[in-house]
């Protein structure tokens, strides 16, 4: 017996356009903010002048720029530099600089200082990078919250999981970000871990055939040299029982020209690999970055972002959606939202979990589920991740469910 419809074609249809013109409506705010939002792809072209400034302050061509041994050997650490590259830097902001640099050490790459606005202090990018007195004035934060030293059973170690960890082959970074979690193991000078360690690291691994996943990480992982990522990729795909490698890394954000064609090659070789990497910002998202993605997708990589929610930053919901949709433009997923962690000196980037709740509520149904990722908080003392999500299950019991959709209505729902 065929099925009778409540509608017309006819009424169907103005249904349809009555609801069409609803959903415009809740996108239209968004798409008024996005103007006033900042983006790297399209701000190439001030990106490129004050890439030829930085270029001329150090008498170096093109190609040195595409150098990524350059751009390290080339960071900005000192507060002398940064004013002659801008002027328009006050004495008293040098002299912060400097003073918060006897405490907490900071570095910058030239890459990275080409995307910062020096004369906003709100810029996302000069927030990130450049020191503020903010971080001295933290009685709050711990220097290891997620007790990575309780976590460590071998040499290079954390494991917090049954069947995955972690090994930290670096302190090193392109950049030492403000609200970095590690960065009571920065010191004074940058230092890769000793084979030594590696290999005893590599000895734990085999000798556990539960673990399935290892991440490689620092500092950031991909500053190592090809020679010996090659050799620890090599090693850990020939252990049975590790099914996928992963790396952290942030150079795709603060160091793109690192991924070269020869690296590239090495991570050919050794699938599955996955990288996740940490871009906070759309202005992050550069024709450069993308350029960088490209290749490592060519090589056969997984990206995925892990972003790091950070009041001034990013904690804006309009802010974070725009952050992972110009992400999918370069075919990187978004994966995790984190809430900033509790280390001495970043007190003032941690937000509220309210603010984290009211971004994933602005994302689910308003932008496609592939720009929603999960939004984490990990738990202190080595506890491990902790999704956190809005209220959509209202109520259950054995014969219904009461569900709450992401325009705010409760439906119910039938569970014989």
């Amino acid at each position: 017996m065929a099925v009778q419809l409540n509608h017309t074609p006819d009424t169907s249809r103005q249904l349809s356009l009555r609801r069409a013109a609803e959903l415009r409506q809740k996108i239209t705010p968004y798409l008024e903010k996005c103007k006033t939002i900042s983006t790297g792809l399209s701000n190439a072209d001030i990106f490129h002048k004050r890439q030829e400034n930085i270029l001329n302050f150090f008498n170096a061509t093109p190609q040195d720029w595409e150098d990524w041994h350059w751009q390290m050997k080339h960071r900005i650490t000192n507060a002398d530099a940064l004013k002659t590259l801008f002027p328009q830097l006050s004495p008293q902001q040098c002299t912060d600089i400097e003073h918060i640099g006897k405490t907490f050490r900071w570095a910058i790459s030239p890459y990275y200082l080409s995307l910062m606005e020096v004369t906003d202090p709100l810029d996302p990018i000069c927030l990130q990078g450049l020191p503020t007195l903010a971080e001295l004035d933290d009685d709050f934060g711990e220097e290891d919250p997620m007790g990575e030293a309780l976590t460590n059973p071998a040499p290079c170690i954390t494991r917090r999981y049954p069947d995955r960890l972690i090994i930290n082959v670096t302190n090193m970074c392109a950049m030492y970000c403000r609200h970095c979690q590690r960065r009571r193991n920065i010191g004074e000078t940058d230092s890769h871990a000793k084979i030594a360690d590696l290999k005893a690291a590599l000895e734990y691994v085999r000798a556990n055939p539960e673990i399935r996943d290892v991440l490689v990480t620092g500092g950031d992982a991909l500053l190592l040299s090809d020679q010996t990522l090659d050799w620890l990729l090599s090693e850990l795909h020939s252990i049975p029982h590790v099914e996928i490698k992963r790396i952290g890394t942030r150079v795709p954000v603060t160091l793109p020209m690192r991924i070269t064609d020869e690296l590239c090659s090495i991570l050919a070789k050794y699938p599955p690999i996955y990288i996740n990497t940490q871009f906070n910002h759309p202005k992050e998202v550069t024709e450069t970055a993308q350029k960088a993605a490209d290749k490592l997708i060519a090589a056969g990589v997984v990206l995925g972002n892990q972003a790091v929610l950070l009041k001034g930053v990013n904690h804006q919901p309009e802010v974070m959606k725009k952050l992972n949709q110009e992400l999918l433009k370069i075919r990187v997923r978004p994966y995790y939202i984190f809430h900033a962690k509790n280390v001495k000196g970043t007190r003032h980037f941690v937000p509220r979990i309210q603010d984290g709740l009211a971004v994933m509520q602005y994302l689910r149904g308003y932008t496609s589920g592939l720009a929603v990722p999960t939004y984490i908080i990990n738990a202190p003392k080595g506890g491990g991740k902790t999704p956190i999500l809005p209220q959509y299950l209202v109520s259950l019991d054995e014969n219904q469910a009461v569900l709450k959709t992401w325009e705010g209505k409760l439906v119910p729902y039938e569970t014989p």
